[in-house]
C-alpha cells in the first residue's frame, strides 16, 4: 500500500500553528492590530486637495520614501502621515549617542533595567522629532498648494493629531512584539507596504503591452529577493573556545569548551540605505525652493542631478551618489554597531578566546579585521539592491512599475524574522517549523 503524500512543509507548519490556542491567538492578534492600523491610516487631516497631492508625490522621490513608511497614509495625509518614521529617527540617533554620551553608555550596561530607560528616552525623544516632521510637511504642503492654509490653532490641532497618530502606531507595535509575533514596528512598516501590492499589480498590468519586458523585471525582482535572503542569513563563524573548572570528587578540573561568534555579513541592515537616500535626496529638496520652471537656473540643474527620475545621463549621477554613500553609510553604520557590542571585552570577561589569537588588543585587532572584510560583501550587496530598481527599468523598458529596493529589504527582513520566530514556538513544541 502506497503511503499518503504528505503535506508541503510550509502548509503543514502552519497548520501546526494555528492547531497551537496561544500561537493561533498571538497569529489572530498580529492581524487585528495591522487591521486597526489600515483604518487609522484613512484618517484624514481637514483641507487637503488628494489629487493635488498624489501628483505631487509622483514628483518628489524623498516624500515617496517617506511615504513607504506610513503605508501610503502621508500620501493621503492622515493622522497616521508621519507612520513610526520619528520613531525609527529617535532610535537612529540614541543608537549614535549612546557611544559619546557616557551617562547613555552607564545605562547600556545595566542589563534590562538601563534598555528600559534608554527605550523610555527614545521615546519621548520621538515626540518633538514628529512634531517638528509633522510640521515641516505641513508647510511644505501648504507652499505646493495642496492644503489650505491653517489658522494657529488648527495648525497645532493638526500637528497634535500626528503627533497622537505616530505615538498611537508605536504603542500598537509594541504590543504587538509583547502579545503577537515579530517585532511590533517592523511588522507596523510591513503591514504598510504590503498594502501597496495592489497599486503594484496595477502598475504591471499598465506594463502588459511589454510583455517580454514585463517577465524580465518579475525575474529580476524574484532574483533580487533571492539575494537579499542569502545575504540577510549569511555569517562568518569565529571559533571561541572556553575553559571553565568542574569541582569534582574533591579535586578542580579545568574542561574547555567550544562554540563560534557569527558575525553577519550584512550586520547593518537596511539603516544605510536610509540614511543615503536622505542624504542624496536632500540637495535637490533644499534646490526644488530657489528653482525656476519658467526660466531654468543653477537650482534646476541641481534639481535634475539629484533626481532619481531624471533622464539620462543627469539621472545617473543620483544612483552612482546613491551607491557611493549606500557603501560608506554602511561601514559608518557597522562600525557604530561593532564597537557598542563590544566582542573582544565580553570575550575576555567570559573567559573566552580565539583559537591561535591571544586575547585583548590582538583578537580586538583580528575581529576588526574580519568584520572589514565580511562588511565588502555587505556593502556591494546594500549598494546593488538600492540601485537594482534603475538598471531593472533600464533593461527591461517598464517605467510604471515603482519598485523600491528599501522596501523589498524591510518585507523580506521581516517575514524572515517573523517565520524564525514561529520557528522557535513550533519547536519548543516539538512541531517541525518553516526553516529545515
Amino acid at each position: 500500500m502506497r503511503p499518503k503524500p504528505s503535506k508541503p512543509r510550509l502548509l503543514q507548519a502552519m497548520i501546526d500553528a494555528f492547531s497551537l490556542p496561544d500561537l493561533r491567538r498571538r497569529i489572530l492578534f498580529t492581524i487585528g492590530i495591522l487591521v486597526i492600523f489600515r483604518f487609522v491610516a484613512h484618517i484624514p487631516l481637514p483641507g487637503v486637495d488628494l489629487g493635488a497631492l498624489e501628483q505631487l508625490f509622483e514628483r518628489n522621490a524623498l516624500l515617496g520614501m517617506l511615504d513607504l513608511f506610513s503605508g501610503g497614509a502621508m500620501r493621503r495625509l492622515s493622522v497616521a502621515a508621519m507612520g513610526v518614521y520619528p520613531y525609527i529617527t529617535a532610535s537612529i540617533v540614541m543608537m549614535l549617542l549612546v557611544p559619546v554620551i557616557p551617562r547613555l553608555q552607564e545605562l547600556s550596561r545595566e542589563g534590562e533595567a538601563g534598555r528600559n530607560k534608554i527605550n523610555l528616552i527614545t521615546h519621548w525623544l520621538t515626540v518633538p522629532l514628529a512634531a517638528l516632521q509633522g510640521y515641516g510637511e505641513i508647510v511644505f504642503l501648504q507652499r505646493q498648494g495642496v492644503v489650505t492654509s491653517f489658522t494657529s490653532l488648527a495648525m497645532v490641532a493638526a500637528v497634535l493629531s500626528i503627533v497622537a497618530g505616530t505615538m498611537f502606531l508605536v504603542w500598537l507595535g509594541e504590543l504587538i512584539t509583547e502579545l503577537g509575533i515579530g517585532n511590533g514596528v517592523s511588522i507596523i512598516i510591513f503591514g504598510g507596504i504590503v498594502a501597496r501590492l495592489p497599486e503594484l499589480i496595477g502598475q504591471g498590468y499598465l506594463g502588459k503591452e511589454n510583455f517580454f519586458g514585463l517577465v524580465l523585471y518579475i525575474l529580476i525582482v524574484i532574483a533580487t529577493v533571492s539575494i537579499i535572503i542569502i545575504f540577510t542569513e549569511a555569517h562568518r563563524r569565529i571559533p571561541v573556545q572556553y575553559a571553565r573548572s568542574v569541582f569534582r570528587g574533591g579535586r578542580m578540573y579545568r574542561q574547555a569548551g567550544s562554540t563560534y561568534i557569527p558575525l553577519r555579513v550584512n550586520s547593518a541592515g537596511m539603516i544605510p540605505l536610509i540614511f543615503s537616500m536622505s542624504m542624496v535626496l536632500f540637495p535637490g529638496i533644499v534646490a526644488s525652493y530657489f528653482a525656476n520652471p519658467n526660466e531654468p537656473n543653477f537650482a534646476n540643474t541641481i534639481m535634475d542631478l539629484f533626481n532619481p527620475n531624471a533622464p539620462l545621463p543627469l539621472g545617473f549621477f543620483y544612483w552612482v551618489m546613491y551607491f557611493i554613500l549606500s557603501v560608506a553609510f554602511t561601514f559608518f553604520y557597522t562600525t557604530i554597531i561593532y564597537q557598542q557590542q563590544d566582542l573582544p571585552g565580553i570575550l575576555q570577561r567570559q573567559g573566552g578566546f580565539v583559537p591561535g589569537i591571544r586575547p585583548g588588543k590582538t583578537t580586538a585587532a583580528y575581529l576588526t579585521g574580519v568584520i572589514n572584510r565580511i562588511t565588502w560583501g555587505g556593502a556591494i550587496f546594500l549598494a546593488s539592491v538600492a540601485v537594482m530598481p534603475f538598471f531593472a527599468r533600464q533593461i527591461t523598458n517598464i517605467q510604471v512599475i515603482q519598485l523600491s529596493s528599501l522596501g523589498l529589504l524591510i518585507v523580506v527582513g521581516v517575514v524572515l524574522d517573523t517565520m524564525k520566530q514561529l520557528e522557535a514556538q513550533l519547536v519548543m513544541r516539538r512541531y517541525e517549523g518553516f526553516i529545515k
